[in-house]
């Protein structure tokens, strides 16, 4: 049986070492390269062919996510797989819109890790169970608040076509280019529904669109 090939995309040499001895313990996964940027990370993944990236966040150069964007154009097969200290829901979002297939944190029992490796290369999806506990507590948090938030039809028609587009992945700047308004008065308009849905953060605001339809799920699954 073939075995899973990994490469390994973080700026930390040892912190690379240990995963290295960690995999190489796995009968069924092999390490077939290393990168220390986002940069090289595009460009090795495209000599190693691996079956799964494990992506680090905050390397200097490209970004992390970036370098994912443009590993899932070129080999849509590789799977990524971050590998992060940041138990962040923003950063888990944009993980998933340029086409993770999971998130795992750094300091997760080697267990969790490898049973990552194993589900993405499935075909599955992953998530660190405390990441997954913090967002099934903010949804909770949610439904039991939702009486006393306000409700979708306070937001002018103008607000809702902002947080759709903004929702979808849109800049402000870009925004104010569609719809041919000048950034002050978008920020205008983000500020207005995220005050009227007590939204804080673009994560929030993402969960806030998926739940109402205004936007898809994102497929977690490429």
């Amino acid at each position: 049986m073939a075995k899973i090939r990994i490469m390994l995309a973080d700026d930390h040499t040892l912190f690379r070492q240990g995963i290295r001895t960690l995999i190489s313990a796995e009968a069924d996964m092999e390490v077939v390269g290393e990168a220390s940027n986002g940069g090289d990370a595009v460009e090795k993944a495209g000599e190693c062919r691996p079956d799964v990236v494990l992506m680090d966040i905050g390397m200097v150069g490209l970004s992390s996510f970036e370098a994912t964007r443009q590993i899932k154009k070129h080999r849509p097969e590789t799977r990524v797989l971050f590998l992060t200290m940041y138990d962040d829901e923003d950063y888990l979002v944009e993980g998933m819109e340029v086409g993770a297939s999971g998130y795992v944190l750094k300091d997760s029992p080697a267990a969790q890790l490898t049973a990552a490796i194993r589900d993405i290369c499935r075909g599955g999806s992953y998530l660190s169970p405390r990441m997954l506990s913090q967002l099934v507590d903010d949804f909770r948090s949610r439904i039991k608040s939702a009486n006393r938030m306000p409700r979708f039809a306070t937001l002018t028609t103008r607000e809702r076509e902002v947080l759709k587009i903004l929702a979808e992945g849109s800049s402000v700047k870009e925004i104010a280019c569609d719809l041919n308004l000048s950034v002050k008065t978008v920020e205008a308009h983000k500020f207005n529904l995220m005050r009227k849905l007590d939204i804080h953060n673009k994560a929030q605001l993402v969960q806030y669109a998926i739940q109402k339809k205004i936007i898809k799920i994102p497929n977690l699954v490429s």
